[in-house]
């Protein structure tokens, strides 16, 4: 009887122990299949951006190919001609000034990064990022100095340029740009080069610990507007 009942209590035990073991199995493959599946899907979707990424690289390079193949026939038809000539001359001279042409000349560039120092010793950890704010006023003082063109990590900044916040982010012509932001801007570099003044919001930026750095240079290139500026409800006065 004691036997039969001992068997009975280990036979109870292998089979909880069996049971367990099942579960847990069970468990393990459903986890693992998961993760699979997860990593399948975001393989696809990071197969599908750089298929996009690719297509626009290429369709970018054939604009670029067509806009030079047009500019050659522009200057060809030119020659010779002032009315032309000077109409040409309008033309670039218009693309310069709305940020439609890659520009080159001296001038000053403006490092911004986010702050190294350790968010938990400061009262608000907001102060030590960089914010659209920083960068928009960054931008209006450089402006305001005289600069004839500039460019955010090599955006270029047209009248129609947005700067936003997107999280830890900050989107500039609808592009996503991350820190450290360096602003590139052209024109007299003395005159460019106040924005560190005392007062100065350069200077109001290192004493909240943000990380800024200013240099002149006398070969800036900020490249041209890839975008499409587009006028809907302004009209040309005849």
């Amino acid at each position: 009887m004691k036997n039969k009942k001992m068997i009975c209590i280990v036979l109870g035990i292998m089979c909880f122990a069996l049971t367990l073991g099942i579960c847990v199995q069970v468990r393990t493959v459903r986890g693992t299949n998961s993760t699979i599946s997860q990593n399948y899907e975001e393989n696809n979707l990071r197969a599908e951006v750089l298929k996009y990424k690719e297509r626009y690289e290429n369709k970018y390079e054939e604009l670029e190919k067509a806009e030079q193949e047009l500019e050659k026939e522009r200057q060809n038809s030119t020659q010779n001609n002032e009315d032309l000539e000077s109409k040409e001359q309008q033309i670039q001279q218009g693309n310069k000034v709305i940020g439609l042409a890659e520009v080159t000349g001296p001038g000053v560039i403006v490092t911004l990064s986010d702050s190294k120092s350790d968010a938990s010793s400061a009262l608000n950890a907001s102060d030590l990022i960089v914010h659209d704010a920083d960068v928009l006023s960054v931008i209006n003082e450089l402006k305001n100095a005289g600069a004839e063109a500039i460019s955010i990590n090599n955006q270029r900044l047209v009248p129609t340029s947005s700067i936003v916040c997107g999280g830890n982010i900050i989107e500039i012509n609808g592009e996503k740009v991350g820190a450290p932001f360096e602003i590139k801007a052209i024109g007299l570099p003395e005159q460019l080069a106040a924005l560190s003044r005392p007062g100065g919001y350069l200077e109001i930026l290192k004493n909240a610990t943000v990380g800024v750095e200013l240099k002149k240079s006398n070969n800036i290139t900020i490249p041209r507007y890839t975008g499409v500026i587009s006028y809907e409800y302004a009209k040309s006065v005849d």
